[in-house]
């Protein structure tokens, strides 16, 4: 750089200098707004949270569960949350207090939970049929079909980076497989954005025991996932 031209630099740069406080910048241009994605399968149009979405189903009776429950079974749980747990349906105690997972087997996952440094505050829980199915029975598939756009619909609003299908019929249902629970379970699958883990319903846990242990497993690994997440920071 020449003698002047290295002169007029230093001139410049001073002057800047003394009055940087007072210049006037333009405005920054605006973020471009983002769309939430929305799962395939799920409702158009996305309502604006969980609860403005239960008002608008909860009376549902578009299948034949519609006139035989007690309670629409909507969900409960952080609706923030990064982990969400998908059942079956609802039981005969959930059918009771419209509220998920809160019979024997909701205490057991509660237990499961806590083993891990975890509890409700942190997940959300529901499951792919909102209304109990007579007897207990298995979900039929127009039942199934009719749910299953309020279940995607409730994770486009959701989220979460994480899911676990607790028992066959959520995996089945959520991943589109017939595979069977012992080439699911424990292991960590990629959907969408998100990663799903497989474990077997607390219901079995009841009737078995001595498999719990793959349960306690399948909960550390989901522990792991989840501070992988949140880079290990504490949960509450």
């Amino acid at each position: 750089m020449s003698g002047e031209a290295g002169r007029l630099a230093r001139s410049y740069f001073k002057n800047l200098e003394l009055f940087e406080d007072s210049l006037v910048l333009p405005p920054a241009a605006p973020a471009a707004e983002t769309e939430l994605p929305v799962l395939p399968g799920a409702l158009k149009s996305l309502p604006a949270s969980l609860d403005e979405f239960e008002r608008q189903i909860s009376d549902c009776t578009r299948c034949p569960l519609g006139p035989t429950r007690t309670k629409f079974v909507f969900g409960v749980g952080n609706p923030a949350a990064r982990i969400v747990f998908i059942g079956e349906a609802p039981g005969h105690d959930e059918d009771i207090k419209g509220i998920p997972f809160v019979g024997r087997a909701g205490q057991l996952l509660d237990q499961m939970l806590a083993a891990v440094g975890l509890d409700r505050r942190v997940v959300y829980i529901c499951n792919v049929l909102k209304c109990r199915p007579p007897a207990n029975r298995d979900p039929e598939p127009v039942e199934v079909a009719t749910c299953k756009p309020y279940l995607l619909t409730q994770l486009s609003i959701i989220r979460p980076p994480i899911i676990v299908c607790l028992g066959r019929h959520a995996a089945s249902v959520l991943l589109g497989t017939d595979a069977p629970m012992k080439e699911l379970r424990g292991r960590v699958l990629p959907w969408h954005d998100t990663q799903v883990l497989v474990t077997y319903h607390p219901a079995y846990f009841l009737r078995n025991a001595s498999h719990q242990y793959l349960g306690d497993q399948d909960f550390r690994l989901l522990r792991k996932l989840y501070d992988e997440i949140t880079g290990g920071a504490a949960p509450y």
